[in-house]
């Protein structure tokens, strides 16, 4: 194999290349969160009926990824990263000038679509083209892509937003992404170890049926969904809250409370060590009662204390789902891409889900409505976390 090495020029082109991917990817695909109040101000519409500007878009996200993947076996990898990127580009620009909340919608249910190109194809390709014993900072640079990204679109068009408007926004980030994607195409070395391979969507679903019927990965598959649902729950309806009264912060400041989430660089990272030690089980349910203690907090009326809530609440998102996503790769017998796209699908589909349904609680019940709702995901994560250790204790018990 003519492995891609550290050090090199090509290694470096690489990773910029795809940390630039997914810094694309996720600023298009979360540009909308931090604008959930704007839309519902200047469509009439409702938080929850807001908030599907995010959920559609995530949940055909989920569903592209499945196929997606798979495709890439026969397409090949850096021509449909590729066109994934400056289609995107071109559908964010056209949702800045969408005359209504329809056109805006069904342009947003386009991206997700042309979104899964990159994320259900960067890992893959990494892991063909770049030699083992530097995999993991290639690995590292491209989610840290992923962060910086979602937390770069979210500050671009909440700033931009409250010095122009929300689609002057929306072109700012179009045309950064244009730019991005053509950094991308010029520096990303073509693939050299990739084998087309004959699509075989009977064995493709067959794999993906023992997948399903594996308790333990459906244990993980569920605390995925119900984690990224609690997450994004709070992060969507957040905003509401903070632009209104007593707060009444601007939408720059609300936009910078996204910043937050560079703790999670940190603790994904440090959970993933501490698993090793302590074991994975134990972590992710200390990952759980950090979550659950933050979301508590937020409760709190002083400005500076529902942020510290905030910051606990991300702090033990991002370790359990750097658990949760190692360990169905661990779980995994047969075809591990496919059930790490799995676990994407579920993580993903939470969002959506668990995003759009936290607009009903908020309208009926205000924050506190919106804390019971997540409060209820995490205890359902808790049932499913022992549940998981039960089935793997009966098979192998050293894996818990």
């Amino acid at each position: 194999m003519d492995y891609i090495k550290r050090g090199t020029v090509t290694f470096r082109n690489a990773s910029l290349a795809l940390f630039a991917g997914a810094f694309s990817t996720f600023a298009n695909l979360y540009m909308t969160q931090p604008l959930l109040p704007t839309f519902t101000e200047a469509f009439h519409i409702s938080p929850a009926v807001a908030s599907l500007s995010l959920s559609v878009t995530t949940l055909t996200l989920a569903f592209s990824m499945l196929v997606i993947g798979s495709l890439s076996e026969a397409w090949g990898r850096k021509k449909i990263m590729t066109f994934s990127m400056f289609a995107g580009a071109i559908l964010t620009l056209l949702i800045a000038f969408a005359p209504n909340y329809s056109i805006l919608l069904t342009l947003r249910v386009i991206q997700g679509i042309v979104f899964a190109g990159l994320p259900a194809i960067a890992m893959a390709y990494l892991g063909e083209e770049i030699e083992p014993k530097s995999l993991g900072i290639a690995m590292g640079l491209y989610i840290s892509g992923n962060t910086i990204g979602g937390l770069g679109g979210r500050i671009i068009v909440g700033t931009m937003t409250d010095l122009f408007s929300w689609r002057v926004g929306m072109i700012a980030i179009g045309v950064i992404s244009f730019v991005v994607g053509f950094v991308f195409y010029m520096l990303l070395p073509a693939s050299k170890n990739f084998k087309a391979k004959e699509l075989n969507m009977k064995a493709l679903l067959r794999s993906m049926l023992l997948h399903m019927k594996d308790s333990g990965l459906l244990s993980l598959f569920g605390i995925g969904f119900l984690l990224m649902g609690s997450f994004v729950t709070l992060y969507n309806y957040i905003g509401f809250q903070l632009l209104e009264p007593p707060f009444s912060l601007s939408q720059t400041i609300v936009g910078w409370i996204f910043i937050i989430y560079l703790v999670g660089t940190f603790s994904s990272a440090w959970f993933g060590s501490l698993a090793d030690l302590y074991g994975r089980y134990k972590m992710l349910v200390i990952a759980l009662v950090i979550m659950f203690t933050g979301s508590l907090i937020t409760l709190e009326s002083h400005l500076l204390v529902k942020f510290a809530g905030i910051a606990i609440f991300t702090f033990g998102f991002f370790g359990g789902h750097s658990i949760v996503s190692s360990w169905v790769g661990q779980r995994a017998t047969h075809d591990k891409a496919q059930a790490s796209s799995l676990y994407l699908f579920f993580y993903y589909m939470g969002s959506s889900i668990g995003g759009t349904v936290g607009g009903i609680f908020w309208a009926g019940y205000g924050w506190h409505g919106v804390i019971s709702m997540i409060i209820s995901f995490l205890l359902a994560s808790f049932i499913l976390a022992y549940c998981l250790r039960r089935t793997l204790y009966h098979q192998t018990p050293e894996t818990t």
